[in-house]
């Protein structure tokens, strides 16, 4: 067995150093915080080039920078935010072959607690109903197209969960959200391109239901939209799982990153 050199040891231990140094920077900088050059760092550690190039490699195998190469190259910083959440749980959830059945039952055990947490906000006739209610209009609109239709109706649920107060339950949710999300957006294509989507009247119904969950919102009856919104999610699910295979959840696909982002976007 060949033994490690013990100067690679020793530029992979100072490498660590550094990005657990510069990984808490960038935790609790701003917004705005960007990462010295690799001049300024080999300065400021007293290290060498190597060590700085594996701590930032360090940095980047965990999202939390991109290198660009070339004549503008450099380091761009990227603060952990419900999106790098939600890849991540996803990616938990895909490698333990969690089905997407088990997915399910855990966002109706889940989402309608947030449905409940909007109905008691003291701001929710200002804040949560226009934006819900803005939603349903746009899915009004979108009843013969099946895939817009889809898209823009997860958003409602993406929506709901945003205005979930409790941060740690936000980014939990959502993320799961995200997930369920990227798999009906690609049930939804694969249904409509062999002509067996849900009918106008069973998207109206869809409509309908998110009406009620947000008449409940804002009379601020927390139980009634609770209670909807696990029925709600109950027949959609059944819906769909009954018309595909249990299949594992997929985070590391395309549609399921695209739709991870598009849930991230519309909490900006």
């Amino acid at each position: 067995m060949t033994t490690p050199r013990r100067g690679r040891v020793t530029q992979h231990r100072v490498a660590q150093t550094v990005a657990d140094e510069l990984r808490t920077r960038i935790l609790n900088g701003t917004d705005d915080y960007r990462l010295p050059t690799q001049d300024q760092l080999v300065q400021e550690f007293g290290v060498s080039y190597p060590s700085i190039r594996e701590a930032i490699r360090i940095l980047e195998t965990e999202g939390l920078v991109t290198v660009r190469r070339g004549n503008v190259g450099g380091a761009e910083v990227h603060r952990p935010d419900e999106t790098s959440a939600a890849y991540h749980l996803g990616l938990a959830l895909q490698g333990g072959r969690v089905t997407l059945r088990d997915l399910a039952s855990g966002l109706q055990m889940l989402e309608p607690m947030c449905a409940a947490e909007c109905a008691r906000r003291d701001d929710r006739l200002d804040v949560v109903v226009p934006a819900l209610t803005e939603n349903i209009e746009k899915s009004k609109a979108l009843v013969d197209d099946g895939v817009a239709f889809t898209q823009t109706a997860r958003e409602f649920h993406d929506l709901v969960v945003s205005f979930t107060p409790n941060a740690t339950v936000r980014y939990v949710v959502s993320s799961l959200v995200a997930l369920w999300s990227a798999q009906e957006e690609a049930w939804a294509e694969a249904l409509t391109g062999r002509g067996e989507y849900p009918s106008r009247e069973q998207a109206q119904a869809a409509v309908r239901t998110h009406q009620k969950i947000v008449d409940d919102i804002a009379a601020g009856q927390a139980s009634a939209a609770e209670h909807m919104a696990c029925a709600h999610l109950a027949a959609t699910q059944s819906l769909l799982l009954d018309r595909f295979d249990d299949g594992i959840v997929n985070a590391s696909s395309t549609l399921a990153q695209q739709a991870i982002r598009g849930a991230q976007s519309l909490r900006r």
